[in-house]
């Protein structure tokens, strides 16, 4: 009888000190969600206004090469909680080139729901420059500003890629998609796509404000020596 009472007794203190333990836990995401998204809003309005001169050279080379196109793409993506969100780039390819894409579907070179093609016959001379550099990118901090994307964070994938995850995929979509995130400072188009998914959530599991610092410090030092970027 004693031994039962001290066995319940154990069991109720271990379901007191777990149930602390994840009260702890939840307010430190929840500090840890509020301080990102400040940082978030501080460094995109930074980032536009300081890169402002960068934009117009951008966009003056997109329309000489391609005078009929537009300057920005925009192209409809799955956030959070598989939110369809509209992001933005810097258009790198042909004006026509999402109509052309199914007839290269079968030339991927990435393995699983992504396409990627490095020598990409849609790419414009331009493209090639922006994207090996990740120029291209840099609109997305507009979509960072309006709360559809984090700094740091999972890729956010087509409505077309998503059709085709698993249910353990989709526990990448359960957070703020990123501009950058540990899989594209850990190999990139390198690795294959259940590579990124391991990668992503482990991110999600690891994410701090510092493990963030981290993965933006290596980002800047991808992008300067990057021969992966396409």
């Amino acid at each position: 009888m004693a031994q039962q009472r001290n066995d319940a007794k154990i069991a109720l203190e271990t379901n007191v000190y777990n149930a602390s333990v994840a009260i702890e836990h939840k307010r430190n995401l929840r500090a840890y969600l509020i301080t990102k998204r400040a940082m978030d809003i501080i460094a995109a309005f930074i980032g536009m206004v300081f890169l402002i001169p960068l934009f117009i050279v951008v966009a003056i080379l997109i329309k000489i090469e391609d005078p009929r196109g537009p300057v920005f793409f925009h192209q409809v993506r799955i956030g959070k909680n598989e939110t369809p969100f509209r992001m933005y780039k810097f258009r790198s390819m042909v004006s026509n080139a999402e109509e052309l894409l199914d007839g290269l579907l079968s030339q991927n070179e990435i393995d699983g729901a992504m396409f990627k093609m490095k020598e990409d016959p849609r790419i414009t001379k331009v493209g090639k420059f922006i994207r090996k550099t990740s120029i291209d990118e840099l609109p997305q901090l507009w979509n960072v500003i309006r709360g559809d994307m984090s700094i740091v964070g999972p890729r956010p994938p087509l409505s077309r890629e998503v059709a085709e995850y698993t249910s353990y995929d989709k526990m990448r979509l359960k957070v703020m998609p990123g501009c950058t995130g540990l899989w594209q400072v850990s190999g990139r188009n390198e690795l294959n796509f259940a590579e990124m998914v391991d990668l992503d959530l482990a991110y999600i599991e690891r994410r701090s404000m510092l493990f963030d610092l981290k993965i933006i410090f290596k980002t800047v030092k991808v992008l300067i020596g990057s021969k992966d970027a396409f």
